[in-house]
């Protein structure tokens, strides 16, 4: 008889901090290693800004979202074969990335370079949409705050290998050698994976006959009465935070700093950034949907406010101001993850919550793209101050939204 019950929660947590810090490798490559190298290498801001353009697939994975539910559902390991399959192709690029040297990948080859990170990112984001759907399905509601603490722990971490620990290896050993240690630990995380029995779904199927049935799957998620406050929500809760981000590491390479500089200032955030998930969680135990979005939201615009006095001349506050950022980065994410998991559907749990990801991360990635154009016009600080602008209006909207209920 299959297993259709829920593994036991350290099993369950401890596949989830995996599963997501393996998602988090692609994403640091190319949120925090790739913008600083290229800087080095002489690419322009705007250039930089557009290789946003290569994260197209993490906005637009709402659009396979239902055939990775449904293809393979009612076979044992349903989700775990798609990870599984989708990190061969993470590693199989890694190793390519590694056959060139970086002069030439963001020199002749810069245009190849912007095709294997867009198939990375999709990929992970094919990933993603397994991973996020196994989660929400195995966790209560009343263990989603600690669940997506966990979350984002593993995604933050594997930010963290790829993005600041990928820099100073980059100094110490080189491209290729820090790619090939990237690809092997990618390839070493993979055995729990395997071992993880995946409980069998037993949640009816509904009927996919007909063409308008992807259709019907994605209206029936936003007829439910009480969306449109939270589409505004999940349009604006990260635009402040994406746009204000990707300029800071081209910020501090034209302030001088060295690569391996700029790694320990992200290795220390982002550890703090793990030190918030965890907190966040904690907190989420006991505060409000609500009062949690807002709160966080608020300390989050609050950080790029730093960021605009750092680029006004304090530079003596870099490190704080780097600091808080991720700090309040960590606290937002756990909250915003929780209550999209509150808004998933029983049989369509990767679908509905790859759809809300979808919506932030495309009003994200259209902010991101003009990033550099942002910098370049207004200045370092005055497009600080314009991502903690864009941070505070959400706010507003949210004071007057209400939240899901919670089904266990």
């Amino acid at each position: 008889m299959p297993d259709t019950g829920r593994p036991a929660l350290p099993v369950l947590l401890g596949t989830l901090m995996v599963l997501y810090f393996l998602q988090g490798l692609p994403a640091g490559l190319l949120a925090k290693a790739v913008p600083s190298l290229a800087r080095e290498s002489g690419l322009s801001r705007e250039w930089i800004g557009l290789l946003g353009l290569a994260a197209a697939p993490w906005a637009l994975k709402f659009l396979w979202a239902p055939w990775v539910d449904r293809l393979g559902r009612g076979r044992p390991g349903h989700r775990k074969r798609w990870i599984l399959c989708c990190q061969a192709v993470v590693i199989t690029v890694l190793v390519g990335l590694s056959l060139v040297e970086r002069a030439t990948w963001f020199g002749d080859a810069f245009p190849l370079l912007l095709l294997l990170l867009l198939l990375l990112n999709a990929a992970s984001a094919t990933q993603d949409i397994a991973a996020d759907g196994l989660a929400v399905r195995l966790l209560r509601p009343d263990w989603r705050g600690p669940g997506n603490s966990v979350q984002v722990l593993g995604y933050k971490t594997g930010l963290i290998l790829s993005g600041a620990l990928l820099l100073m290896a980059n100094d110490w050993i080189g491209w290729r050698p820090s790619l090939w240690l990237l690809a092997a630990t990618v390839a070493l995380l993979l055995i729990p994976v395997v071992l993880f029995r995946e409980p069998l779904e037993n949640v009816p199927l509904t009927p996919s006959r007909g063409k308008g049935w992807w259709w019907r799957q994605r209206h029936g998620f936003w007829r439910r009465p009480g969306l449109l406050l939270w589409v505004v929500i999940l349009l604006g809760y990260k635009i402040g935070d994406g746009f204000g981000t990707r300029m800071i590491k081209p910020f501090l390479v034209d302030e001088g700093w060295s690569q391996a500089a700029i790694g320990r200032l992200d290795l220390a955030a982002s550890l703090l950034g793990l030190l918030a998930a965890a907190l966040a969680g904690l907190l989420m135990l006991r505060l409000s949907r609500k009062s949690a979005l807002i709160g966080f939201g608020v300390l989050q615009g609050a950080a790029f406010v730093g960021w605009w006095a750092v680029a006004a001349g304090a530079h003596q506050w870099v490190w704080p101001v780097a600091l808080f950022e991720q700090f309040a980065d960590g606290l937002s994410t756990v909250a915003l993850f929780v209550v999209m998991m509150d808004y998933c559907r029983p049989d369509r749990e990767g679908a509905d919550y790859t759809l809300q990801a979808s919506v932030y991360l495309m009003a994200v990635g259209l902010f991101t793209l003009g990033s550099g154009f942002s910098a370049s016009a207004l200045g370092y600080a005055g497009h600080f101050l314009l991502a903690a602008g864009l941070s505070g209006l959400v706010i507003i909207a949210a004071l007057f939204w209400r939240p899901p209920p919670q089904r266990l």
